[in-house]
C-alpha cells in the first residue's frame, strides 16, 4: 500500500476555471509537499482566493485534476475532507455570528459550523480553553465576537482552526485588516502552530510581502490567473519577478531575519 505520508498535500494538474467564456484560472500546475509552507502572492484579481476555493472544493474547475491530502476531488466526501483543513480569512470573520462568545467561536471549529449550536463534550471545552490560552485569549472567553478587536478576531479564528488539528491550514489574506502589532503576533502564532509536532502545512495568500513570515519556504506567484513563478522563496521573490507581477519597478530587500520588503524603485 502506498505510504500516505509520501503523498503531496496539494496537487493540481492542468487546472483551469472559466466563467461566461472568461478565463479566471489558466492551466495551473502546482504541488505542495509535506514540510513546505507556501505563500500565494499576486495583485488583487490575480486569482488567489479562487485558487483556494478550488483546492477546498467550493468551486469546481472547468478542466484539470485536484488532489488534496491524498484524496482526488470528485472521489471523496468533501464534508470529511474539510475536517482536516483549517481556514482563516477576513471573509470568515465577517460570517461568524457576532453574538457568539470567543469560546463558542473556537469550539465551533471541530463541529464545522459558524457558531455553536450543540453542547460540546467537557473534554473539548477544556481543550478549547487551553487553546485560547495558547493564543493569548484566556481573558476574553465570554466576550462576544463582535466586541473583539480585529486582531483578537483573527487569533480566535486561528485558535478555532488549531482546535481541529488540521493537516492543512489555509490563510486567505488574514492580516489585511491588522495593524503592525497584530500582524506580527498573528505570524508568530502561525509559526508556532506550523512548527509543532504534526503541525499543519500552511498556505497563505497575500499581496504584501511583509505578511510572509520567515518560516515560509516556497511561493506561488499568480498574474491574471496564471502562474508567473513558483518555487523556493529565494528564487521567486526577486525584484524582476515581483516587478512583473505588480507591473511596477520594485526592488526587493531582505532583512537579517529573512523578511522580504519590496520597495518602489523609481
Amino acid at each position: 500500500m502506498e505510504n500516505a505520508s509520501l503523498n503531496p498535500i496539494v496537487n493540481l494538474r492542468g487546472v483551469s476555471l472559466s466563467r461566461g467564456g472568461t478565463p479566471l484560472l489558466r492551466d495551473l500546475n502546482w504541488e505542495v509537499r509535506r514540510g513546505e509552507h507556501w505563500t500565494v502572492l499576486g495583485p488583487n484579481g490575480a486569482g488567489k482566493t479562487l485558487l483556494l476555493r478550488v483546492v477546498t472544493g467550493y468551486i469546481w474547475p472547468t478542466d484539470g485534476e485536484v488532489t488534496v491530502l491524498g484524496k482526488r476531488l470528485g472521489r471523496v466526501d468533501l464534508r470529511i475532507l474539510r475536517r482536516k483543513i483549517g481556514w482563516v480569512s477576513q471573509a470568515l470573520a465577517d460570517l461568524t455570528p457576532g453574538g457568539e462568545t470567543l469560546l463558542g467561536t473556537i469550539l465551533s471549529g471541530p463541529m464545522a459550523s459558524l457558531g455553536l449550536y450543540a453542547d460540546p463534550e467537557p473534554a473539548l471545552v477544556e481543550k478549547a480553553r487551553q487553546t485560547a490560552a495558547d493564543f493569548g485569549l484566556s481573558d476574553k472567553l465570554e466576550r462576544p465576537f463582535f466586541l473583539l478587536s480585529s486582531g483578537e478576531r483573527q487569533r480566535a479564528l486561528l485558535a478555532r482552526a488549531a482546535l481541529t488539528e488540521p493537516d492543512l491550514l489555509i490563510l486567505d489574506e488574514p492580516m489585511s485588516n491588522l495593524d503592525m502589532g497584530g500582524r506580527e503576533l498573528f505570524l508568530e502564532l502561525t509559526r508556532r502552530l506550523a512548527s509543532a509536532p504534526n503541525g499543519p502545512t500552511v498556505i497563505l495568500t497575500t499581496h504584501n510581502t511583509l505578511e510572509i513570515g520567515p518560516f515560509f519556504s516556497h511561493a506561488l506567484l499568480l498574474k491574471n490567473g496564471a502562474v508567473l513563478a513558483q518555487g523556493e522563496l529565494e528564487r521567486t521573490l526577486t525584484s524582476p519577478i515581483l516587478s512583473a507581477a505588480f507591473e511596477l519597478p520594485l526592488k526587493v530587500e531582505r532583512s537579517a531575519g529573512g523578511r522580504v520588503l519590496a520597495l518602489l524603485n523609481p
